[in-house]
């Protein structure tokens, strides 16, 4: 009996350390790239769809409007995703710096009106380069000129980059910067790998010729999310090698850790619904084996209240998924400047093991609230 329940619990454990083992060869393999650092010829459109953002929005144009790019190669557009408070005037109040406001008038009800605002942003730009972040997001002056000077110099289709949350005010908000830095590493060893899956569309930049030849968001416009990750997968199919990871800190693009548990979950609620339509299934299925190893984990902690044997074994898990996982995070963590939030990984780690549960059945199987909306 007890080899019957055990065996599963190696297996799981072997697939999720050969994971990592994985993701810490793909995020060794990107390197920091040598860049472009002047003679820039690239026409850029920087684009963001907004709803409801009148807190922070000026922040963000403020930080755009300040980049050293050269400003006639610069573009901003900003699209209006149908706001019910000041955001609209606040955007249109930057029309002399050249900000183009872009008003959303749909009528009839959108799953995805954030991919809506962004293809609409697309057809009034005239760049030739993409370059997508969000209205809460706050950057360098050199964050623009970084992106451009890797894409004129590697010459890539699509370039994800870096994503970091900061000014964290409590222990919730800096485990999740830890655990942020988890998945934009993930995301970076993938595309390290050649095998690019996952991005944050908060600091994503592609071609926009490339973005028409995969049909946009055509096939993936039935989810309210998947701007980047889906779009992302499209191009990695039809542009094989073609995606690269900027490695520079100086392209981090930074925002803020949800607040509190239910803003915090209903944001992974939605990024977990992307999963349905990843076309990689290999990727699907090692998702899926990553979370029946947590799954495991519980079980053996639970039936460790009745058997040593099982407690043993929890531990045994625990201690190999807590080694391979820091040796995984400490470069990602160097690479943020935020070494010191290692220290919260054993912290994380029994809280994750839940949490995981929880997103694995609530993401692909219910409705959520996104910018007061419902969706799925």
């Amino acid at each position: 009996m007890i080899a019957l329940l055990s065996t599963p619990s190696f297996l799981l454990t072997g697939l999720y350390l050969s994971v990592l083992i994985y993701l810490i060869k793909g995020w060794n393999t990107v390197k920091r790239p040598q860049i472009k650092l002047s003679g820039f010829t690239t026409k850029v459109t920087v684009m963001i769809a907004a709803r409801n953002e009148e807190e922070k929005i000026h922040l963000t144009i403020e930080d755009i409007l300040a980049q050293d790019y050269p400003k006639h190669l610069t573009e901003i557009i900003i699209a209006d995703d149908h706001s019910t408070d000041r955001t609209s005037e606040i955007i249109g109040s930057y029309a002399r710096h050249g900000v183009k406001l872009l008003q959303l008038n749909e009528d009839k009800p959108l799953n995805s009106y954030k991919k809506k605002a962004i293809s609409e942003a697309i057809k009034l730009s005239s760049g030739e380069l993409m370059v997508a972040t969000d209205a809460d997001c706050r950057m360098g002056s050199k964050w623009l000129s970084c992106v451009v000077g890797y894409y004129e110099k590697e010459q890539p289709v699509m370039i994800s980059s870096p994503v970091g949350y900061f000014e964290e005010k409590s222990l919730f908000e800096r485990m999740q910067t830890l655990e942020f830095c988890y998945l934009i590493g993930v995301g970076a060893a993938f595309i390290g790998n050649g095998h690019a899956s996952t991005c944050n569309g908060a600091n994503l930049a592609y071609r926009k010729d490339v973005f028409y030849e995969v049909g946009g968001f055509k096939g993936i416009d039935d989810l309210a999310s998947g701007d980047d990750e889906l779009l992302l997968q499209k191009v990695a199919e039809r542009f094989p090698g073609r995606i690269g990871f900027l490695k520079r800190y100086e392209a981090v693009v930074f925002t803020h850790a949800k607040h509190n548990l239910k803003e915090f979950l209903q944001q992974r609620r939605r990024w977990a619904s992307k999963s349905v339509k990843y076309k990689d299934k290999k990727v699907v299925a090692v998702l899926v084996g990553i979370w029946l190893f947590n799954v495991s984990l519980l079980i053996n902690a639970c039936l460790g209240f009745y058997d040593i044997y099982f407690l043993k074994l929890f531990a045994l898990q625990f201690l190999l998924k807590y080694l391979f996982e820091l040796a995984f995070l400490l470069p990602i963590s160097s690479f943020f400047k935020r070494q010191k939030l290692i220290s919260l990984l054993i912290v994380i780690i029994p809280v994750h093991i839940f949490y995981l549960i929880y997103i694995g059945f609530a993401g692909n199987t219910s409705t959520y609230t996104w910018k007061g909306r419902v969706v799925r």
